[in-house]
């Protein structure tokens, strides 16, 4: 029998949506094998795109439950785009309306909600810069990972680090670009100071309210838009004293808008669009 997939993106950033519910005897976590998870979001192979969001699933301690799965196999603990859009489907399937609600990701709960002009909003959770809470190798000291040095084909780059619930590595620089994205993403997601990998971001501040990134994401590759990519870099500019509190992120998907408070404590505000229902056939896994 066919499974029904719902998928949306989000700047570009584009999911399957698998509801636990169109599955029988299916719960917390999804019926798929790593390899399986690959050829299902696989572009020629497969339905196409940038991971499976599996949900509502079982959880205790928020309203409904989240797990996302990269197109390597891999899990995510925290997607900014992945929640955007899992609120979406929340909606168009009839679970939420205009209230604000409670969604359970590996990474932490969040409070998320759709306004009546289609945008939502989504807190993101507190952003911490620590060693020993990223992870960053080496965890002692314990210090914020500001402004240290790593080696990527012969080049120094100064990065700083950070977690909003998944690991993240930005690189203030005067220029970004999608080429030196894809040059260094990979060889800086697995270089050995990360041991969970981390997500890469090329950071440009354009002024007080705006910054530019590129991105990297771990588990996926060059990535258009990344909310929690968004949230981390724009957290690091407003660290070392670039920006102010609300910003909005440029990327070659589109923008974002982020209120950073002084606490590091992040609200993401974006769109989410419905492209099409899509149906797998278990041939395809064959």
């Amino acid at each position: 029998m066919p499974i029904p997939f719902h998928k949306y993106h989000a700047l570009g950033n584009d999911y399957l949506v698998l509801d636990p519910a169109d599955l029988s005897g299916c719960h917390e976590t999804i019926p798929y094998s790593e390899e399986e998870i690959v050829r299902i979001c696989h572009r020629n192979f497969g339905l196409g795109s940038d991971g499976i969001l599996w949900g509502p699933c079982p959880v205790e301690g928020a309203n409904f439950g989240l797990r996302i799965y990269n197109p390597d196999g891999s899990e995510a603990e925290k997607s900014g785009n992945g929640l955007r859009i899992f609120t979406r489907y929340l909606y168009d399937s009839g679970r939420v309306r205009n209230e604000e609600f409670t969604i359970r990701t590996p990474g932490g709960v969040v409070k998320s909600q759709v306004h009546s002009d289609g945008l939502i909003t989504v807190e993101m959770g507190k952003v911490s810069f620590s060693s020993d809470t990223i992870p960053v190798l080496p965890k002692e000291p314990v210090r914020e990972v500001l402004n240290e040095t790593i080696s990527v084909l012969g080049t120094d780059y100064r990065y700083c680090a950070a977690t909003i619930g998944n690991p993240h590595c930005v690189l203030p620089m005067d220029e970004v670009s999608e080429e030196l994205a894809r040059k260094i993403g990979p060889h800086i997601e697995n270089d050995k100071r990360f041991p969970n990998r981390t997500n890469v971001q090329l950071l440009k501040v354009l002024d007080r309210n705006n910054i530019q990134i590129e991105i990297w994401e771990r588990g996926a590759g060059y990535t258009l838009a990344s909310g929690s990519s968004s949230s981390a870099a724009g957290s690091v500019a407003r660290r070392l004293g670039l920006v102010d509190s609300d910003i909005t992120v440029h990327m070659p998907g589109g923008l974002l808008k982020l209120h950073i408070d002084e606490g590091y404590h992040v609200t993401m505000t974006g769109p989410a669009t419905r492209v099409g229902e899509m149906q797998l056939n278990e041939e395809a896994l064959a």
